[in-house]
């Protein structure tokens, strides 16, 4: 009895999750106008998106400025990891506690700061602060990805190896990145996916001349939502899915 109430309650959690989003992908398939109303299946939705010339360069829009975060945002946030887990430094708390809290500062209050702050700056909208807005909120994954790798290193092996000749560059780049990869490919993945699903964020540190799929996506939905937008919604979903999938198989390598 209580097995079929466990199993009835996790279908029933498992229905309100994915149905959602299995109701968005079979519709992308629709030969309607509407989504509302089933005509039969087709491709035509994913054709004319792949020819779709200005979609494309919001697209690449998307792509540059997750690619640039991630790849930032995975540099700074590797040293702060280190420097965090090695080094005994004053304040050193205080700046774990502020990557924490950057964690879980709602979106919005994140992008009405970063807006003042550009604004108070006299720094115009677009792409720059774009990146910029997105390096900072992808940094604070980053640390904390690389210091659950590192964590329970022992501290005698860096320590060992400045014995032997080795100087702190050596050490950093001979045994400290070698041995945290895994965390380092998933920390970029993970940094990658938040950058190009963002869209609170975007929306206020987004210029009217650079515009990305998560806010073309929302500006889109306000006229209704067609089945190229869940042909659209559906290609992002496999690209999120795809890079999480790769950032958790690679973080749970030894």
């Amino acid at each position: 009895m209580n097995k079929s109430l466990s199993a009835s309650y996790l279908a029933f959690i498992y229905v309100i999750l994915y149905l959602p989003i299995l109701v968005l992908i079979v519709f992308s398939f629709n030969n309607s106008m509407f989504s509302g109303l089933w005509h039969g299946a087709t491709l035509k939705w994913y054709r004319e998106l792949f020819h779709d010339s200005g979609l494309q360069v919001i697209a690449i829009h998307s792509l540059i400025i997750s690619f640039l975060a991630s790849t930032v945002a995975t540099f700074i946030g590797l040293l702060g990891a280190v420097a965090l887990f090695k080094y005994q430094f004053f304040g050193k708390k205080l700046l774990n506690g502020v990557v924490f809290i950057m964690i879980v500062i709602p979106d919005l209050v994140l992008g009405i700061a970063f807006l003042i702050l550009f604004h108070a700056l006299n720094i115009s909208l677009g792409f720059w602060t774009l990146l910029l807005a997105h390096i900072t909120f992808c940094i604070p994954f980053v640390v904390v990805t690389i210091l659950s790798r590192i964590t329970g290193t022992d501290k005698n092996l860096f320590e060992a190896a400045k014995d032997l000749g080795a100087n702190d560059f050596i050490v950093f780049s001979k045994i400290i990145v070698p041995m945290l990869i895994p965390g380092i490919v998933a920390a970029w993945l993970l940094s990658f996916t938040l950058s190009f699903d963002d869209v609170v964020i975007s929306t206020f540190v987004s210029g009217p001349d650079f515009q990305i799929l998560p806010l073309y996506i929302f500006s889109q939905v306000k006229l209704g939502v067609t089945p190229e937008l869940n042909a659209l919604c559906s290609v992002i979903l496999l690209l999120t899915v795809v890079m999480a999938l790769i950032a958790q198989m690679v973080l749970k390598k030894k």
